[in-house]
């Protein structure tokens, strides 16, 4: 199959039924989505599939073949970050930092479809991905330095 993952096409022999997030982790060896619960209840290891947020751990190769797979590798550098992850940098977010990387695709995700959601879109679309040191309120002040950042 071929998959394009952060920008690079990648020709790869992998079971059809195989979640992403194994092929991204364990074949592709891109650590940032983490395995949380393996059942699209935590977030972990959230990606963006054709610039849409989705939970690697449910989605399979198969359906995966020929799309554009962004990890949170792949959404900034460390010289050019992406705004929210800049942002996230700024309001000191993480804690344990497990969660983060989830986190972090999801809130693109949002402002990449709606850049101006109110408080409670923005927890709407944040409230499946969870939080084990409890940062909401960070998160959520974050994503407004994003979209102040990235409007003005």
């Amino acid at each position: 199959m071929k998959l394009t993952v952060d920008g690079t096409t990648h020709d790869l022999d992998v079971e059809p039924d195989m979640p992403l997030l194994w092929l991204l982790r364990d074949e592709l060896r891109i650590h940032g989505p983490k395995y949380g619960c393996g059942i699209d209840a935590c977030g972990a290891c959230t990606v963006h599939l054709d610039g849409l947020a989705v939970r690697s751990c449910q989605i399979t190769a198969q359906e995966v073949e020929g799309a554009e797979v962004t990890t949170i590798e792949g959404l900034g550098t460390p010289d050019a970050p992406h705004p929210v992850q800049q942002a996230w940098i700024d309001e000191q977010v993480a804690q344990c930092g497990y969660c983060q990387s989830g986190q972090v695709m999801q809130a693109a995700s949002l402002l990449a479809l709606n850049p101006a959601p109110t408080d409670a879109e923005i927890d709407a679309a944040m409230s499946g991905n969870l939080c084990r040191c409890a940062s909401y309120p960070r998160i959520r002040a974050a994503i407004r330095r994003a979209i102040q950042s990235e409007g003005a």
